[in-house]
């Protein structure tokens, strides 16, 4: 292997970096610290919303049109804005139903790139896929993560669905996995959080098996721990999984909720808000479930940690999940865990949690009946889950890889 540097100049582009919501900005917050812990120096290019950083990581913004924020969704943008030919194409195929903004910020980042591009040994992608990464890709050095092929939403989105209409407007919303199949394919190397991503991604995506590494996730146990001073409360649900999306079951485990409901004072907590009016909200009212089900909004860390330590049980109902950070995050909190077998849960999962089939809401109800009413087997299962996660899911450990990948690939170059 050629001599490199060991300290290395590392950019960490993503598209899209909510903090509070999503695995992709808790993925670039984590990583980019444990990187800068092994002495490497640690820049993210991110559009909106942007990643929550420590003062010694360097951060840009690309200022782009943020059409998904709360502020913006559903607003025309100033008419000064779309005199720019970029953000009038972003806006159009917006408004055509499609999801352009990773193609808007590769286009953004070429730019970033053309004037800043040789502060860099590295550019680490995460999960845009954008055909302007791909251009970049032939100047500096670059890999991808992916935390899981998108295909996957695709699917269970339009199968959830007998409407003919919201199918073909699912298809239309993600038709920008052409483009994430066809620059994933032409990267020298791609990283994935699991290896059920590893199979699923060269399946649909097409990318060479010996081109994908998998590296795991590491778990934050100073933001999720267990909080022994705090009492359980009998029969109370935690999810953190409060997207409308299908692929986060929360329509099963609504049913599932309701079903427990004639049976006993069960109690379910929803880290998040759903969006208003829509499916989870209309499910709730419909299932006579308003006062059962707790929606508790955008919280704080300690928030968070304190609603897992109330808990008697966390829930994950999710139809599929790449890596699946809420099963990690409620076992570093000591909480016992009911998830599903969607992707890689049990990967993460092992024997430290009750799993069930996805999409089965008999299953369900019954882990969840299990766990409330054995709280050996609980007592157990949160035991194993906190040890787990310190054993194998550490952040210092997922950066050590990452670095390993970069190298290998900077050599190629």
């Amino acid at each position: 292997m050629m001599n490199q540097p060991s300290s290395l100049r590392i950019c960490l582009v993503s598209y899209r970096s909510n903090p509070y919501c999503g695995g992709q900005g808790v993925y670039i917050r984590h990583l980019a610290r444990a990187l800068a812990d092994l002495g490497h120096r640690v820049h993210v290019l991110s559009g909106d919303p942007a990643p929550h950083l420590d003062d010694d990581i360097g951060l840009t913004v690309l200022g782009g049109l943020d059409l998904y924020s709360q502020e913006n969704f559903d607003q025309m943008p100033a008419y000064r804005r779309l005199k720019n030919p970029l953000n009038f194409c972003e806006w159009w195929l917006n408004s055509t139903l499609g999801y352009p903004e990773p193609f808007a910020f590769g286009v953004r980042a070429q730019k970033f790139f053309a004037e800043e591009g040789e502060r860099f040994d590295i550019i680490h992608d995460n999960q845009s896929l954008s055909w302007g990464i791909l251009h970049l890709s032939r100047k500096i050095p670059t890999v991808a993560t992916i935390h899981h092929p998108m295909t996957r939403d695709r699917d269970i989105a339009v199968m959830s669905t007998r409407s003919i209409w919201k199918r073909a407007r699912a298809m239309r919303w993600y038709s920008f996995i052409g483009m994430q199949k066809r620059v994933a394919r032409k990267l020298p190397a791609v990283i994935t959080v699991s290896h059920v991503s590893k199979k699923d991604i060269a399946a649909d995506f097409g990318v060479p098996p010996a081109r994908l590494r998998v590296i795991p996730i590491g778990i934050d146990t100073t933001r999720f721990y267990p909080m022994a001073d705090v009492e359980r409360e009998a029969d109370r649900i935690i999810v953190t999984n409060s997207a409308d999306s299908p692929l986060k079951g929360l329509y099963y485990l609504m049913h599932a909720v309701a079903s427990m409901k004639k049976k006993r004072s069960v109690r379910l907590t929803v880290i998040g808000q759903p969006k208003a009016g829509g499916i989870i909200e209309r499910l709730v009212a419909s299932l006579g479930l308003s006062e059962v089900v707790e929606f508790t909004g955008r919280v704080s860390d300690e928030r968070l940690c304190w609603e897992y330590a109330r808990a008697s049980v966390a829930v994950v109902p999710s139809l599929y999940e790449g890596f699946g950070l809420p099963v990690g995050e409620a076992m570093a909190c000591g909480v016992p865990v009911v998830c599903t077998d969607g992707g890689a849960l049990p990967e993460v999962a092992g024997d430290a949690a009750c799993i069930v089939p996805a999409g089965d809401v008999t299953a369900l109800e019954a882990g969840l009946c299990e766990l409330l009413d054995d709280r050996a087997l609980a007592s157990s299962l949160a035991r194993k889950g906190i040890d787990r996660v310190h054993s194998r899911f550490v952040w210092k450990r997922t950066a050590e890889a990452t670095v390993e990948a970069y190298r290998q690939v900077i050599c190629q170059a």
